[in-house]
């Protein structure tokens, strides 16, 4: 089996978050990994959430990825998404950039290893709902302490000669408004409205997002790398402001009763993505102050975190992308994972894996299959480094 077919088999194994379950997608690992004589732990959770551990002694890298996909509506894709078709150089499917293609990767890289003679010293965890937050899968490894704190390769996927090692922050929170009601036709006289209560609220965070946050000097080469790797990604200038500025996005929002009524309730599910300088302390002080009769629930919170550039992981990782392409130049990324998690808890996290990233997400999800091989190579590589 090539890596090819085994991206593919693994989109066609369904594992939709929600609703969660991917018990069939990590027993199909588990026979893998069996059939390489390597022992694995599953742990399980309500809803079929399962995540697969790795055992036995001696590991020095974690190589990791989740296994849950976001949905798919099949209408408009070129091939349906749980086909997991392999043509014109691609394998499509939902979860074959996110992530099914970095995993597959990955395992077709140890088992070459394994054939060349080499041991690998490695371990496994494959998690099952990075898209929902982490809760039953990377953090509640974490918590139940499956997991030592060591250098770690998340198989997300990234540009081709780029491999991420720094997050934004993210403070994720479910605001509840609270207003007065009364009649429309009074109102601003009489009432207070719950619904413009949030629009305040938006007008403070448009505020914070207009200035830049100052960051260090180390840090301004990795900033300009992302703001390079943002531009050719999607075309369109700005990377530097998404890098040194607060974002924020009123992902729902819902409220009122009737047209004619001052909103009584809203609620809001907000999405801030903290850049690095700006203390996430300060902001959470400054939402409460402009949102004083909301119940603020916070969903998910984390400072911006970063890998150093010294780092083994990032020396090992950048040495064999750039044997493999060329070139090679690590940058810090705008959006979040499971890395944020394990860099709280001492790992010294990479991110590096295949994909189109354009298409992650969307409509017509793939990898090429030259990525695909590319990326088993660079892993092949960084599992012999560490396991001399």
């Amino acid at each position: 089996m090539d890596v090819a077919q085994l991206t593919s088999s693994l989109i066609r194994i369904r594992s939709e978050n929600p609703p969660g379950s991917t018990a069939d997608v990590v027993a199909f690992i588990e026979e893998f990994l069996d059939s390489l004589g390597v022992k694995s732990r599953i742990v399980s959770h309500p809803g079929g959430r399962d995540n697969l551990v790795t055992t036995g002694a001696g590991s020095r890298l974690l190589l990791c990825g989740h296994v849950d996909v976001v949905p798919a509506i099949p209408d408009d894709w070129t091939h349906d998404p749980y086909s997991a078709e392999v043509a014109d150089g691609y394998v499509w499917g939902r979860g074959a950039t996110d992530m099914k293609g970095g995993c597959a990767a990955l395992l077709i890289a140890y088992r070459d290893v394994i054939e060349s003679g080499v041991e690998p010293k490695v371990q496994f965890a494959f998690v099952c709902d990075e898209e929902t937050g982490g809760e039953h899968g990377i953090r509640s490894l974490l918590a139940q302490d499956l997991l030592e704190p060591r250098e770690c390769l998340i198989a997300e996927p990234t540009p081709e000669t780029s491999p991420a090692i720094g997050q934004k922050g993210l403070y994720r929170v479910d605001l509840s408004f609270r207003g007065r009601p009364g009649h429309s036709s009074l109102y601003p006289l009489v009432g207070k409205s719950a619904v413009m209560a949030a629009f305040d609220l938006l007008g403070y965070l448009r505020e914070v997002h207009a200035r830049p946050f100052p960051v260090e000097e180390d840090l301004q080469p990795l900033i300009k790398e992302g703001a390079r790797v943002f531009s050719e990604i999607f075309g369109i200038e700005g990377g530097e402001d998404i890098l040194t500025r607060v974002m924020f996005n009123p992902g729902r929002i819902e409220g009122g009763e009737k047209a004619n009524i001052v909103a009584e309730q809203c609620r809001m599910e907000l999405d801030i993505r903290v850049p690095w300088g700006c203390s996430l302390d300060d902001l959470r002080k400054g939402i409460a102050e402009h949102a004083p009769d909301a119940v603020i629930h916070e969903m998910d919170v984390a400072e911006p975190s970063l890998t150093p550039p010294d780092a083994r992981i990032v020396r090992t990782v950048t040495r064999e992308v750039a044997r493999v392409y060329g070139t090679a130049a690590p940058f810090l990324q705008w959006a979040a994972s499971d890395a944020k998690y394990l860099r709280d808890r001492g790992f010294e996290v990479l991110e590096y894996g295949p994909g189109e990233i354009p298409t992650l997400h969307a409509v017509d999800e793939r990898v090429s299959v030259e990525q695909l091989e590319r990326a088993v190579d660079v892993y092949r590589g960084v599992i012999r480094a560490y396991s001399g």
